[in-house]
């Protein structure tokens, strides 16, 4: 059974985090520090670590590196106080699975701390094409726990937006990347979708391509953003008729939650910008 090594018990969040975890009935054990946890890791196997909430990620990446000297393939969770573009950098390319600061979410952690103790093939699901701290690429397999970590990494590289923007543009990345991996992709670990993250000096844009054959906007009658004037709600009928899940919003969320969203003609690559001023 998947073990998670939780460094430091004595902030609140790493509590919460623990207890959330034993509800899922996904053993917990926490270490006093990194000592501790190192002393842990050679005595015993552990497939996730958590780091402490109040460390910095440069520590917690050190101290990465000495984890997997132990056990080379442990999949970390890096919580810290604050991040940069920098950081974000490094903790991808150092393979950490998700990465979080303030204001933590504890479900949200927690969930990806319970999918990273289930999951054995993540090791190469993301791959760092370019990476300075104005712009990102990487390519990631299609996967819906690989989606799941770069919105966690996406955040982090937002961290510096006012709280209202980044959340919006967030939001309108996740249906994009979503849709990218579920309709462009079908979800095939095979396949791969890119993606950039840009910040310049008044925008953020995240640009994402998908290996699908796209789609043109009037062919979308299964979708909210496709539905006439006269019946905004004409894809709910739709989706019920052809079996499909209820759903059909993400576009017309994404268009509404960022400045601009710019489809290429084929319809497999998407822009989105926001404007911080």
């Amino acid at each position: 059974m998947s073990r998670v090594l939780i460094i430091g018990s004595h902030t609140p969040i790493s509590r919460e985090i623990g207890r959330a975890l034993t509800a899922a009935r996904l053993p917990t054990v926490y270490s006093a520090g990194p000592a501790d946890a190192l002393k842990r890791l050679r005595a015993r196997h552990f497939d996730v670590v958590i780091t402490s909430a109040d460390s910095d990620i440069d520590e917690n990446l050190a101290l990465l590196e000495e984890m997997r000297s132990i056990r080379p393939d442990l999949k970390c969770i890096v919580l810290a106080q604050y991040s940069t573009p920098d950081k974000v950098i490094a903790a991808l390319k150092a393979r950490v699975f998700g990465c979080f600061t303030p204001p933590f979410d504890t479900q949200e952690i927690a969930t990806l701390v319970a999918k990273a103790a289930s999951d054995n093939q993540s090791r190469d699901d993301i791959e760092i094409l370019s990476a300075r701290p104005g712009w990102v690429s990487i390519r990631a397999n299609c996967r819906l726990v690989t989606a799941e970590r770069l919105l966690s990494f996406a955040k982090e590289l937002s961290a510096q937006l006012p709280e209202d923007k980044r959340q919006e543009i967030i939001q309108a990345f996740r249906e994009i990347l979503m849709n990218a991996m579920e309709h462009g992709a079908k979800f095939n670990p095979e396949q791969v979708v890119e993606v950039n993250a840009i910040r310049t000096a008044r925008t953020m844009v995240f640009r994402v391509r998908d290996p699908g054959t796209g789609f043109q906007k009037e062919s979308l009658t299964h979708a909210a953003i496709g539905n006439p004037a006269t019946d905004p709600t004409a894809h709910i009928l739709l989706r019920k008729e052809q079996g499909m899940r209820a759903g059909g919003y993400g576009l017309l969320l994404a268009s509404g939650t960022v400045d601009e969203l710019i489809y290429n003609a084929t319809g497999n690559e998407v822009i989105l910008i926001k404007y911080l001023d």
